[in-house]
């Protein structure tokens, strides 16, 4: 592909550090993936600020790329053994994250076969496709940060490269997920709703008037934790609702 990941360093004497970083990465000769802000300026042209790298990899490689770091001379850590680990030289930083936070989202074989490549700081590397792109963004919803405008963007700039079958089979179970974001969409854009195939639309909204017509869950979950642990604690502490795993109060009729 031909387009370019410009955004812009928080802390420009980092690049030397980035740059290192990813040849070394190179050099290791293991599967990666270059997310987060560069991916989406390359997609939508967006240009922003940012403050360190995404390393998306396989979980059977995350415990590698760490080891190899350590072995060089680099600080690691492991901020939670489910999804994130980290890279430390002095100041600056990047993140080896292999599975979303609330789990929903592995890094598999997949992701790889739909890769981009560009180059960034001088070095060849792919980056996460505009499918899984959107995938990874679709729960970042907490008070502090919020994605949804990242996803609208991604569908606005590169929903012909989307692979739509993709996408909902990666959000099969939280298809309601899927269908916010693209109704968050067509409202932002009323005058690009056709960049979203119609069979989507028609599929997630068939789902929706089934659902409808069925009566509610009776164990009382609270899925919002998905979202953000913090801001839907209340629920699972002090109101029933059973958290993503786990038992709940049931419904009173």
């Amino acid at each position: 592909m031909d387009a370019k990941a410009e955004p812009t360093l928080k802390y420009p004497e980092s690049e030397a550090f980035y740059a290192e970083a990813l040849r070394e990465l190179n050099n290791l000769g293991l599967p990666f993936l270059l997310a987060g802000t560069y991916a989406l300026s390359a997609y939508t042209g967006i240009t922003r600020p940012t403050k360190d790298l995404d390393i998306f990899c396989k979980a059977g490689d995350y415990t590698r790329v760490l080891s190899h770091f350590k072995s060089i001379g680099y600080s690691v850590e492991i901020e939670d053994d489910r999804w994130l680990g980290k890279v430390f030289k002095g100041q600056y930083f990047f993140d080896v994250i292999f599975a979303s936070s609330n789990g929903t989202m592995p890094i598999g074989d997949q992701w790889f076969e739909r890769a981009r490549q560009i180059e960034v700081f001088g070095t060849p590397v792919r980056i996460v496709g505009p499918t899984e792109l959107v995938w990874s963004k679709c729960f970042i919803q907490l008070r502090h940060r919020y994605d949804g405008a990242d996803v609208a963007h991604t569908i606005l700039k590169a929903h012909d490269q989307i692979d739509w079958h993709a996408l909902l089979a990666y959000m099969e179970v939280h298809w309601e997920v899927l269908l916010m974001h693209l109704l968050n969409f067509r409202w932002i854009y009323p005058s690009e709703r056709d960049k979203v195939p119609r069979w989507v639309m028609d599929e997630l909204l068939d789902r929706l008037s089934k659902q409808l017509d069925l009566p509610p869950p009776q164990m009382k979950v609270c899925r919002g934790r998905m979202f953000s642990r913090i801001d839907y604690e209340i629920d699972v502490k002090q109101w029933g609702f059973a958290d993503v795993g786990g038992e709940g109060e049931w419904r009173n009729e």
